[in-house]
């Protein structure tokens, strides 16, 4: 059982708290990213510096995670296809992905995205908050006591 955090776009706050619950559960934890990240290693804590390039990133951490890991990433592309897997997907403001909402969420990153590419809309999702910080570490500890169980 690892958690695997996408770490390009993952907000500071978020791998603070995985750091955090990684040393307190003794969960192995492996960040993967485009470029260097400033996270001290330890024996449970792993980073993996990819090639730069589209969705370098989420292929590695979809070639190599494994059904009973955790995924923390905002991509919903990649989301989409761990959740096929059945793979646990969870993003940094403490949405679980299920088959469900992530066709619905795939659908309207869509939409966004061809809104934005024709100037109809700009800007991205709103500021990351304290309730979105609550609302991850509620997540992410209800699947450490589950998971270690």
């Amino acid at each position: 059982m690892k958690i695997w955090i996408d770490a390009d776009a993952c907000p500071v706050a978020v791998r603070e708290m995985v750091l955090r619950a990684s040393t307190r559960t003794q969960t192995a934890l492996i960040f993967v990213a485009n470029s260097p990240l400033p996270v001290k290693r330890t024996p449970l804590v792993k980073t993996i510096q990819v090639s730069q390039g589209f969705d370098v990133a989420d292929n590695y951490i979809s070639q190599h995670v494994e059904l009973t890991d955790l995924v923390i990433t905002q991509d919903i592309p990649l989301a989409a296809e761990l959740v096929e897997k059945g793979v646990i997907a969870l993003n940094p403001r403490g949405e679980l992905y299920t088959a469900d909402n992530v066709r619905q969420r795939l659908a309207m990153r869509n939409l966004a995205e061809e809104l934005r590419s024709v100037g109809q809309i700009s800007g991205g999702p709103n500021k990351f908050s304290d309730k979105d910080k609550q609302n991850f570490a509620n997540s992410l500890d209800k699947w450490l006591q589950k998971a270690k169980r």
